[in-house]
């Protein structure tokens, strides 16, 4: 392992991988992600192939497995699921290969609400299995506003769902702290470019430790930086642990993340 060694265990549960569409990212493979992960103490991260939530959901999912199957220790796999491309097939496939520990929805890309019908068979395996989702959430989105999983946890509230960015903007954050305060089965998410300390500090008190993860965006946005925010908020020892991966740990049941190298490993 290269540089100093984090205090902290860490999983990062919301990370990309290849190019994407619309603006260039540079290094976007599994293997600059695993140097970068190595420099920042971070155990294990969980991806979505970025063609996969672009233009094609099962050719990008194979993508994911291919880094896994590269980096079986350090890299698991969401399987995107896209209501517009035989959303069917890709829960089988989930269904039928451990490398993939969760589903990966992002409905204002797909332009579909997560209310939608055709998102159902997604709730309902999640419900059934104990499969965690994560989901974009944007602010004032159509389509997946913090509101608007609501409907989903009061229909399905054995499913874990993971709003990604916590609704992005600061307005978001306070939309998803009180989605989160009424539904126990929706989970918190930090990354984004407006998060800052002061945010994942409300989170934390107004949701609970225990229902808030660190997840980096990698590589839209650096791990490096993603990590600070949580390193260098206000929150105790404990706090900062459950958030960078104890709560991963404990979510993350259904199929269960490998331990990956500790913290004072060589």
């Amino acid at each position: 392992m290269i540089g100093r060694r984090s205090a902290y265990s860490v999983v990062d549960v919301h990370a990309h991988l290849g190019p994407y569409s619309l603006f260039y990212i540079p290094d976007p493979d599994a293997s600059t992600m695993v140097d970068v992960m190595d420099r920042t103490g971070t155990q294990f991260t969980v991806v979505a192939a970025n063609r996969a939530i672009q233009q094609d959901a099962h050719l990008g999912n194979s993508q994911a497995l291919a880094a896994v199957d590269a980096h079986p220790t350090r890299i698991a796999a969401y399987a995107v699921v896209n209501p517009w491309q035989d959303p069917e097939r890709e829960l089988d496939r989930l269904a039928n290969d451990e490398r993939f520990v969760g589903i990966k929805v992002h409905p204002s890309l797909h332009k579909y609400p997560v209310t939608g019908a055709r998102y159902d068979a997604v709730w309902a395996f999640a419900e059934e299995s104990g499969c965690p989702v994560l989901s974009h959430s944007e602010h004032r989105s159509a389509y997946d506003a913090p509101a608007l999983f609501e409907a989903v946890a009061t229909k399905y509230p054995r499913a874990s769902v993971i709003l990604g960015h916590a609704g992005i903007t600061p307005a978001g954050v306070d939309e998803a702290i009180e989605a989160a305060r009424r539904h126990e089965s929706l989970w918190l998410e930090v990354c984004g470019s407006q998060m800052t300390g002061p945010l994942i500090m409300a989170m934390v008190e107004q949701v609970g430790a225990e229902r808030v993860l660190f997840g980096s965006d990698f590589p839209f946005i650096d791990q490096r930086m993603s990590l600070g925010r949580v390193v260098c908020a206000p929150l105790t020892d404990s706090q900062r642990q459950d958030v960078l991966s104890a709560n991963a740990r404990r979510l993350f049941r259904w199929r269960p993340l490998p331990e990956g190298p500790g913290v004072d490993d060589e």
